[in-house]
């Protein structure tokens, strides 16, 4: 399972979330970060990535791009990074069955609130 956290999400989430989803990254690590949101859709799509974000921004490319990449658009509002690493990491299952499960394999965003 690979997940690129967009840049509304800390870069600092990674060290907690990559023991239990070890190719997980951030855009400022692939150099992506203030980058226009087609440019990280691309990279993601060439590299296999789900993203994973608080905007709408993504779900809207996705309905005139289609997927992949699959989107897994945080609803929740502002939380503080370990708020967001339990939520995270409790939703872990969900989101590891969205990407995984064919139940799921013509669904392009799993919507977590």
């Amino acid at each position: 399972m690979k997940l690129l956290l967009d840049q509304n999400i800390s870069f600092r989430t990674v060290r907690y979330l990559q023991p239990a989803v070890p190719e997980i990254t951030h855009l400022k690590f692939v150099g992506l970060l203030n980058a226009e949101d087609y440019r990280i859709w691309d990279f993601a799509h060439l590299n296999n990535y789900a993203i994973v974000t608080f905007d709408i921004d993504f779900y809207e490319l996705q309905i005139i791009k289609g997927f992949p990449p699959k989107i897994i658009w945080l609803r929740t509002g502002n939380m503080t990074r370990q708020v967001f690493v339990n939520f995270f990491l409790k939703n872990l299952d969900a989101i590891h069955e969205f990407l995984s499960s064919r139940e799921f394999e013509d669904v392009g965003c799993l919507e977590l609130s």
